[in-house]
């Protein structure tokens, strides 16, 4: 049933008038007499009665006219629920603990009046991260996505580079290095629990190895990042790598050390998906915060090739 229709014999029955009404819709007599034939021949019956000062619903139309009434609010309900800005921008940060995480937490602060759900999805790489914005998941997603997974109707824009820092214990030999080149790392062991095969996060670590020659390795089972810390705490060889902007705590005994990766300086880059033409206001809010109060890049970036940035 024809929506418009509805929404033109409902005018109708409370103006009174066949002109009322097409002034009060925007158009013309003769579009709102179109209509109000076309709904009376889809139901059979004659909604309303014409005479010489108007017109007023049948018996058949004041009987039908409450539930049209009925119709068109839910349809208006259904309308305001899918606008721009009327429910919260679901946006997946891939794990809380990092960058994109902390940086849409400093949104939020800045912006209390945005709504904002942060969710984690449990998609295993960032095609399918990709997928899920294409299909309405989820409004945006931060991953690292090579040209070739972009599908159609996504768009990209590479928001957030984070610096990678070296994490070691207090019994490391590079603990007391103010920072530390890439290239130095070779010959240690770098530990990263928990890298799943087929994720763009693997992809990443495998070419920055490449590039270093790096030993990067996710031998073990994954207890956390409470576990790691207590590792990292105990060994005088093993180390780790975090984002600048990562969020993690360990207690204070532990003593570990983060050492900045400069010369040059590898960043995770963080792309933002989100679907072409989307004017979510909150979407728009959060991509402008990140451009302007965003962490600075280094001038030094090394990043892989094959990451999209625009």
């Amino acid at each position: 049933m024809d929506a418009e229709a509805l929404r033109t014999f409902v005018t109708v029955a409370e103006t009174g008038q066949f002109q009322a009404a097409a002034d009060a819709l925007g158009v013309s007599q003769q579009a709102v007499s179109k209509r109000i034939a076309a709904l009376e021949r889809h139901l059979g019956v004659m909604l309303l009665v014409r005479t010489s000062r108007g017109s007023r619903p049948s018996p058949d139309g004041q009987v039908f006219l409450p539930h049209a009434k009925k119709v068109l609010a839910v349809v208006e309900q259904a309308e305001q629920a899918v606008r721009p800005g009327s429910r919260p921008l679901r946006v997946d940060v891939l794990n809380r603990r990092i960058s994109p995480a902390q940086a849409v937490h400093r949104f939020y602060r800045s912006h209390p009046e945005m709504e904002l759900d942060v969710v984690t999805l449990s998609t295993e790489n960032a095609a399918q991260a990709a997928q899920a914005v294409l299909e309405g998941t989820v409004d945006a997603s931060f991953r690292a996505l090579s040209a070739d997974q972009v599908p159609a109707g996504i768009s990209v824009e590479r928001l957030m580079d984070a610096p990678l820092e070296l994490l070691v214990g207090p019994g490391h030999p590079l603990a007391d290095a103010p920072h530390v080149g890439p290239a130095e790392l070779a010959g240690h062991r770098i530990w990263i629990p928990g890298i799943m095969p087929g994720t763009e996060w693997a992809a990443f670590y495998r070419t920055l190895s490449e590039a270093f020659g790096l030993s990067i390795d996710a031998l073990g089972p994954d207890f956390g990042p409470e576990a790691l810390m207590d590792t990292l705490a105990e060994s005088d060889s093993l180390a780790t790598l975090v984002g600048r902007g990562d969020r993690y705590l360990w207690p204070q005994a532990h003593d570990l050390r983060r050492i900045p990766l400069r010369d040059p300086t590898p960043v995770y880059p963080h792309v933002l998906l989100f679907r072409s033409g989307d004017q979510h206001p909150v979407l728009t809010a959060l991509r402008d915060y990140l451009r302007t109060a965003g962490p600075r890049t280094p001038q030094d970036v090394w990043a892989p090739e094959w990451v999209e940035t625009a």
